[in-house]
Parts: structure tokens; sequence; C-alpha cells
């Protein structure tokens, strides 16, 4: 099984630079899209079903234009679980939840804190997350959960660690909050088998940064442990240029 995560920065404006036959090229199994900006009326639903995805489900925030979660896949799932429950996360479209009988795949937006008022939210966000997924690997254990965390998790996901040590997305209590996430049954498939320094995911649209590479990585694939075993490859594609992230991909061996 192949999954890709992909923050599309706004699915029109992705499928203006032709998004749709990069996904035909790409082929995954699932793709799980974040920060889509859109209703689903708004999308060419028929458009991506030629190119070989019947199946679409789309969470969109209640503010139009903004958020927003989708998950494109090949094969129907047996269940879908549109957000979290909790009113503060699914009135902004965070979360989105796939079922197939091996693996369940979640398309996930983490807040970002770009004020403190956000940065608060994020906190608020982060706990009650680790709560709802505590409780859910309960009942659904085998669980990969892709998506943008807006969060660098070690001083080599990020062009500039010492710059950038007091902006939210690499505050220590950001990543202590991720390191603990994953600690508590997660692995993060694409460090688990490349430990190679500069593969970032996003790229600030000033200084020219992507052209030089100075970016941040914080979207993930992160695998139940009870997949380890599974995980046979995990690689960024940073060529795909739709937005101001690029995909990242793991590769499922069922």
């Amino acid at each position: 099984m192949k999954i890709i995560s992909y923050n599309v920065n706004g699915i029109r404006a992705a499928i203006s630079k032709d998004f749709i036959t990069w996904l035909q090229q790409a082929n995954p199994d699932v793709i799980c899209l974040q920060e889509i900006k859109a209703m689903e009326e708004q999308v060419p639903r028929l458009e991506i079903e030629a190119a070989g995805y019947p199946y679409q489900y789309y969470f969109s925030a209640q503010k139009k234009g903004y958020s927003g979660v989708a998950i494109f896949c090949k094969k129907e799932p047996k269940n879908v679980v549109f957000g979290t429950g909790i009113e503060h996360m699914d009135f902004e479209g965070r979360n989105l939840r796939i079922d197939f009988d091996e693996v369940s795949v979640m398309s996930l937006y983490l807040p970002s804190g770009t004020n403190s008022d956000r940065l608060s939210y994020k906190f608020q966000y982060m706990d009650e997350f680790q709560e709802y997924i505590t409780k859910l690997k309960e009942n659904v254990p085998n669980l990969v959960i892709c998506g943008d965390y807006n969060i660098c998790h070690e001083a080599i996901d990020i062009h500039n660690p010492v710059g950038n040590k007091n902006t939210s997305g690499f505050l220590p209590v950001e990543r202590a909050w991720l390191d603990g996430f994953m600690k508590n049954g997660f692995i993060d498939s694409f460090r688990h088998l490349n430990k190679e320094p500069h593969h970032y995911s996003w790229w600030s649209y000033r200084a020219n940064a992507r052209n030089n590479n100075k970016g941040w990585r914080i979207d993930y694939c992160l695998v139940n442990k009870s997949l380890e075993s599974k995980i046979e490859r995990a690689y960024i594609l940073p060529n795909a240029k739709h937005s101001d992230h690029c995909p990242v991909v793991v590769e499922l061996n069922n």
C-alpha cells in the first residue's frame, strides 16, 4: 500500500498547476490532503475519479476557503470517520480517517501557531488530540496518521535550528509534544529509514527558500508500531511543486 500525504495549500490552486496529472502518475493507493481550502462541491470530482480515485472523502472547515482535509483512494474503505467528535477541531476540518481491514489511515492538519492566540489553541489541540488518539488506538491499532503537523521534530529537520529556536513550529514545547506523541506508539516512517540531513517538506515563499533548500520537515507519515515490520519505503518528493509543501510517502507491505 502506497500512501501519500500532501498539504496542497488550496486544492483548486494545485489543480491549476496540473495536480491531477501528477496524481495519476504518482499512483498512490491512498492520498491524504491537507489545507484543501474548498468545499466538496468546488472540487472536480469526476476528473479525480477519471485519474483513478473513485472514492473521495472531504471534510471541509465551516469557514470557506480555510483549512480542510480530504482522502482519495482506489479501494473502497470499510469505514469512514469525519472528524474526531471534538467540536472545535471539527469546526476547522482537521481530521478524516478511513479504515481498511489491514490498516487505518488518517489525514491530519494540525494548527500552526502564527500568533499568541493560535499558539494557545495549538497547545489545546495537541493535548486533546493526544488523548483522542490514545483512546482510538485501543480499537484501531493499525493506524497511520499522515499530515501536516506544523512541528519540526529534531534539529536535523530544519535548515536553521539556532535561528528558529523561538519560532512556532520549532519551540521546545512543541518538539517535546511530538516526541512524546511518537514515543506513545508511533514511528516517524521517514526517519526510520532515512538518517541524512537536508530533507524538508515545506519552504517559505520568501527569499528563494525552496531553490536554496532552506526548509522545514513538518509533514509526516507516522506509523503505529504494530506496523513497523510492514514499512518498506519512506521518502519525500520535493520536485512536486503544486504548493509550498511537497508530498511525503510511505509504502507498506501488506
